[in-house]
């Protein structure tokens, strides 16, 4: 069963390494922690390989600033992970290699960051003071499996080497919590979107791909009819889970989905960006990429156990402060 620490918590402020912490979601955790109540040193573990310091110390972003120490390195490095683990009371583990075409063209990266990756992070925990391990691991294992919306208990049948390897993230950990006893829960994540989302690589998720592109003038870009739907998730709202989870030391013996049951096409999301921005958005379509599920939703029934109550922000007002993000950061200037 999950197991919840009374709503006090521990009696010192909690030490967190965030791994991916300079990240789209790490940087926003970050900036969470460091400004919170409760919260002692704050470790953003990145390699810079995705991740950026500006995100930790430059304006922006949905969350304040705090005191955040950055150590730049691999989540591969075993002695560094030992270093900087060795007085944490918790890990989130948001390090990975992202993007299914990412994957596609270089599986065994994506297995080496994402999977390996994983391993020494809790072989590190497992040698170290027992900390409380947070894992993402992502709607993309469901995969194949039609079904919806996306319930946990569902068979999970990836279709690409990332679902793949995510699939490894959470079933490392949550094995790792079966047999050496290791508080874990695996979060998996439904496309989250917001403000420290970059959109300057062939890679980009379709937030601010389209963001970025309706801001400059250019047609959005749409792989496929548009018919594909997501289960959008603000960043602010993860974060604002993954910090309860820390406070309550929240762990689960199986996977919990962190979204809140929407739809949303992605022709219904341009017209939401038009929405927002006042105007007619152009669009182009191309083919459908390969390792793409045509529709996800998640079933947020375990997250409402675990945490009751809790609320997703909107879709438009979502939008809107990642239009306001694009519109301050100077890498869009």
């Amino acid at each position: 069963m999950a197991r919840v620490e009374p709503p006090d918590g521990p009696e010192h402020p909690l030490n967190v390494v965030v791994t991916g912490g300079a990240g789209f979601i790490g940087a926003n955790l970050c900036r969470a922690l460091g400004a919170r109540d409760g919260f002692g040193r704050v470790v953003a573990l990145d390699d810079l390989s995705t991740g950026r310091r500006d995100n930790l110390t430059g304006p922006g972003g949905f969350t304040g600033d705090g005191g955040i120490e950055l150590v730049e390195g691999s989540i591969l490095d075993a002695r560094l992970l030992d270093e900087v683990m060795a007085d944490a009371d918790a890990v989130v583990h948001l390090a990975a290699r992202p993007s299914v075409a990412r994957s596609i063209e270089d599986p065994m990266a994506s297995h080496l960051t994402n999977a390996t990756g994983t391993l020494e992070v809790l072989e590190a925990a497992r040698r170290g003071p027992n900390p409380h391990v947070i894992v993402a691991s992502s709607s993309s294992v469901y995969g194949a499996n039609l079904a919806l919306p996306k319930r946990e208990d569902m068979a999970t049948l990836p279709v690409s080497p990332y679902a793949a390897s995510k699939l490894a993230t959470e079933a490392y950990a949550l094995a790792y919590g079966s047999s050496f006893d290791l508080p874990v829960l695996a979060f998996r994540f439904f496309n989250v979107f917001g403000p420290l989302q970059g959109a300057d690589h062939a890679y980009a998720a379709v937030v601010p791909a389209f963001v970025s592109a309706a801001l400059r003038g250019d047609p959005l870009s749409i792989h496929g009819d548009g018919s594909q739907t997501r289960d959008f998730t603000f960043v602010g709202t993860v974060v604002e889970v993954l910090a309860e989870a820390l406070v309550r030391r929240v762990t689960s013996p199986t996977p919990v989905n962190l979204a809140f049951g929407s739809r949303v096409s992605l022709l219904e999301l341009a017209n939401a960006l038009e929405a927002v921005l006042g105007r007619p958005l152009p669009r182009r379509h191309g083919p459908r990429r390969p390792g793409d599920v045509q529709d996800s939703q998640a079933d947020q029934t375990a997250l409402q156990g675990l945490f009751a109550g809790v609320a997703p922000v909107a879709l438009p007002e979502g939008l809107r402060a990642t239009v306001d993000w694009f519109l301050a950061s100077e890498r869009f200037r």
